[in-house]
């Protein structure tokens, strides 16, 4: 056992000494190649860091990039327009002065470490995907005041776009998650000219993806695509558009990065472009839920939204109704005609409403749509007759809370009580004339039935839901009730409170209550097994 010790002692001695070797080479190999032009060669030493299979080597060799090749953007010593054309060993070899011979072959040497930590960002370990991260966007930095473009023949803007679009097509992976890497990346999005760029990066890399794959879903890439666009917000005002990365000295006022109204409309591009392709189902829910507060705020024309808000409700469940929460903010909000609106919501009334988990926010959103005044009788008769009509079968949780609903219908719409006032005879025919299986709230013939089922709900077995269902025996009060506590009422609360009650006294039942097991001589056990 002891030769064993010994020799695994040794081991990690020298994997120790082999790092510090790694250390002071890395830092020392720089240090040369900046100290002198005949040290270039020294750089593909650094690569091979770059490319181990060790996270510590890769992380120290991306801070040797980083430091290295930042420094010579800055002497410009990095050959600046674009490289001749032809092979590189071909073109090193023309007739160019040394000093040129010599920015060219750095410019390649630069071009190969940016594509090799472009492919870093879909490393197997976070570490060195981070590292290579924050190491491009370093260089996206330094490139954009010291450009690798010739801005002489024009008074283009030096912003280093091509750098920006590869960093972002590696984060759209189409095979691995990068969630965590898009976390990491939102820091750089709070500067205004790096999230402008990302927002037209992106819009273009959803438009070539999904075109290619013809529409089909791609749930690891529209993952990513929806978590890095979700991350991006936009400023309220222009004023707010001041923090750049790439400080620009050529007419800076005419720069679209500057104006809010660029940021709008390429925000408003990249939603539409993504949200025009089929999503997971399960993505309709994440794009809905923060469609009023992130998304329409910041859209030039948010009616834009109304083929994707349709294409939701079609999925079913809460995401229909979280689809026309978004159709009825674009109605009262931006003057969105979209007669179907109310027809839409009256078919998402089945039995399965009460016994889903979203029950209490579809009956939040279905008061607030409700709320209007000026909706015409024929529709409101519609929706608290198919709502009595569901609550024959509907637990009484769920039963307390769609009575009170029904209540404040009729309150909020006097001319509805003829539903409850309507007279009858005693050879009235029994059939009602409501049309239960009607899609259309005005070809269903409401007006012309009565809530009979809330009468039949005064006899139900539960007193708190029989005593509520009697509310329509006497007249309305003007306030409405308050169904907010309601909503979230489950059948164990229910229960909780009906034991919490104090005991009731006896009330008589139908049969004798026994004291002893035999005793009497009406007993029967006691006639047949007592041994008296």
């Amino acid at each position: 056992m002891a030769p064993a010790k010994k020799r695994n002692v040794s081991s990690e001695k020298t994997t120790e000494s082999s790092i510090k070797t790694a250390k002071i080479d890395l830092k020392s190999k720089v240090e040369q190649i900046l100290g002198s032009k005949k040290h270039a060669n020294d750089v593909f030493d650094v690569f091979e860091f770059l490319q181990s299979e060790k996270e510590e080597d890769v992380v120290r060799a991306t801070d040797a990039c980083t430091n290295l090749f930042c420094t010579l953007l800055e002497r410009k010593d990095l050959y600046i327009g674009k490289l001749p054309a032809g092979d590189e060993e071909e073109v090193l070899s023309g007739k160019y002065e040394a000093e040129a011979k010599y920015q060219m072959f750095m410019r390649y040497r630069y071009d190969s470490c940016v594509e090799m930590l472009l492919e870093n960002l879909s490393h197997e370990l976070h570490g060195a995907r981070e590292s290579a991260l924050c190491c491009l966007m370093k260089f996206a930095a330094t490139e954009g005041q010291h450009p690798l473009e010739d801005l002489s023949w024009s008074e283009h803007h030096s912003f280093p776009r091509p750098l920006i679009k590869g960093v972002v097509d590696q984060m759209l992976s189409k095979t691995s998650d990068n969630s965590l890497l898009i976390s990491r990346f939102q820091e750089f999005l709070e500067m205004d000219d790096v999230r402008f760029y990302v927002m037209s990066c992106i819009r273009e890399n959803v438009g070539q993806t999904m075109d290619r794959s013809k529409g089909s879903v791609l749930p690891v890439y529209q993952n990513n695509a929806l978590t890095l666009i979700s991350s991006i917000s936009l400023p309220s005002q222009e004023s707010e558009l001041c923090n750049f990365m790439v400080k620009q000295e050529v007419k800076h006022d005419d720069w679209k990065a500057t104006k809010l109204l660029e940021h709008k409309r390429v925000f408003e591009r990249m939603w539409l472009g993504f949200l025009k392709y089929k999503l997971p189902s399960s993505m309709y829910k994440k794009v809905l839920v923060i469609l009023h507060d992130s998304i329409l705020p910041h859209m030039s024309k948010p009616t834009l939204m109304i083929d994707f808000l349709t294409a939701a409700y079609d999925v079913g469940g809460a995401i229909s109704l979280l689809a026309l929460n978004g159709l009825f903010v674009l109605m009262h909000e931006h003057n969105l005609e979209y007669p179907d609106f109310y027809k839409k919501l009256y078919n998402l009334l089945e039995p399965s409403i009460f016994h889903v988990k979203y029950r209490a926010r579809f009956f939040h959103l279905a008061n607030i749509f409700m709320s209007s005044s000026h909706l015409p009788v024929y529709l409101v008769a519609a929706f608290a007759k198919r709502l009595a009509r569901l609550a024959l079968t509907a637990p009484p949780a769920a039963l307390l809370m769609v009575l009170a609903f029904i209540c404040n219908l009729i309150r909020r719409h006097p001319s509805s009580r003829v539903l409850i006032h309507k007279p009858c005879t005693d050879d009235e025919p029994l059939e009602d004339p409501y049309v239960m299986e009607e899609e259309d709230p005005a070809e269903c013939h409401a007006l012309e039935s009565s809530l009979w089922e809330i009468k039949t709900l005064q006899k139900h077995y539960h007193p708190d839901v029989a005593k509520a269902a009697m509310m329509i025996n006497t007249a309305l009060p003007v306030q409405e009730a308050d169904i907010s506590e309601l909503l979230e009422m489950t059948t164990f609360e229910l229960m909780e409170k009906d034991l919490s009650q104090p005991e009731t006294k006896s009330v008589p039942l139908e049969f004798e209550p026994a004291t002893h097991l035999m005793k009497a001589d009406k007993d029967v056990m006691a006639r047949h097994f007592c041994l008296a």
